[in-house]
Order: C-alpha cells, then sequence, then structure tokens
C-alpha cells in the first residue's frame, strides 16, 4: 500500500510517500511536519528511506526519521548529508511488497531518481514530472533543462506504456493514464 503522509500538511513540504509491505520505505520524508508520528499511524517500524533527491523540502524531516528509526538512508549520492546508502542508476530497490528500478534522472538536481516497477505498475517521479504535464524547475542550482528534457525521455522509454500509478514530488498522484502526463511534460520542457 502506499499512503502520502503529507496530505493536508500545512508546510513547505515535498509529498512523503509510506509503502507498506514486506518491506516498509518512506520515499522522501518532507519538511516542517511531523512525518514521525504519521509513520506511526500506518507502520510498527520502517525499514529505510529511499529519496529521490536531496532539495530541502524532500529532506527537512531526516534527521527526526533517522533519529526514531535508526534506518539506512538510500540515494544516488552519498556526498550528499543524510545519504549513508548509494543507489546506483539501474539498481533495483523493493518498496513495500515490489522491486523497483531506480533511474537516475537530472535536471532538476544532479542527484534526482525516478523508481519504476513494473510488476506493479507504479512510477515515483520525485520532482522530474508532474500531474498534467508540469515538469521540474530547472532555475535552481543544479537545473539543466535539455538534461531533464533527456531525462523525462528516459523514463518513457522505460515504464510501460499502460503505467498505473505515478506518485510525484509535489500536487496529486496520476492514476489516470499517467503515461500520458509524462508525455505532456517532454512536450512542454522541450519549449
Amino acid at each position: 500500500m502506499i499512503r502520502n503522509l503529507a496530505r493536508g500538511a500545512q508546510s513547505f513540504t515535498s509529498n512523503t510517500f509510506l509503502v507498506t509491505g514486506d518491506r516498509t520505505v518512506l520515499v522522501d520524508v518532507g519538511n516542517e511536519f511531523d512525518v514521525v508520528s504519521n509513520v506511526t499511524d500506518h507502520a510498527d517500524e520502517l525499514d529505510a528511506v529511499v529519496l529521490t533527491h536531496t532539495h530541502y523540502d524532500h529532506v527537512g524531516n531526516l534527521d527526526d526519521v533517522v533519529s526514531a528509526y535508526d534506518v539506512d538512508v538510500w540515494g544516488f549520492d552519498t556526498n550528499q548529508e543524510g545519504v549513508t546508502r548509494a543507489v546506483a542508476d539501474g539498481e533495483t530497490v523493493t518498496l513495500g511488497d515490489h522491486d523497483y528500478r531506480a533511474l537516475h534522472t537530472p535536471g532538476h538536481k544532479n542527484d534526482h531518481l525516478c523508481f519504476y516497477s513494473r510488476a506493479a505498475s507504479v512510477l515515483f517521479a520525485g520532482d522530474l514530472v508532474f500531474a498534467n504535464g508540469s515538469f521540474g524547475r530547472t532555475d535552481l542550482e543544479e537545473g539543466d533543462r535539455a538534461l531533464l528534457v533527456e531525462s523525462i525521455d528516459r523514463v518513457l522509454d522505460v515504464v510501460d506504456e499502460d503505467l498505473g500509478e505515478m506518485h510525484t514530488g509535489h500536487g496529486p498522484s496520476v492514476t489516470d493514464t499517467p503515461y500520458h502526463d509524462v508525455e505532456l511534460a517532454w512536450q512542454a520542457a522541450r519549449f
């Protein structure tokens, strides 16, 4: 099961997804809300944190989560503060009951990862793409519009066209033809 623990949070935060099953994992930890209490409401333990990237709104609660659960923090770059275990491009990580392929997708930030499970038909897109064809900012440090377009193109090549769910770093998750939203983001980002 996938729950957005940041839903309704009245703060500047990213979405924070609790994925339960064989391995209980938080995808991003958000910022400026009590994510630890929200985890406790739905799970007895936490096996790991997996980060899409290390912008502050996605990692602000990291110290609280690590302190409460003593978990490894998986991310692309262990040189980033708080990341204790590197996830390489193409590596498989288990979230809940399914294996997800990590896709290094820079353009919004150099350490950006998306996570895709063909079996679950789920994509965690971080801040690469959003609902309705929006895409991640490239005007921040490490932002690169051409690289973002290449990353979106790569996601389109990897995920199935009948993708069932896309969970994004901000805004609503997409459960109605999410592949189309990725295509729209690719078209919009090119101009």
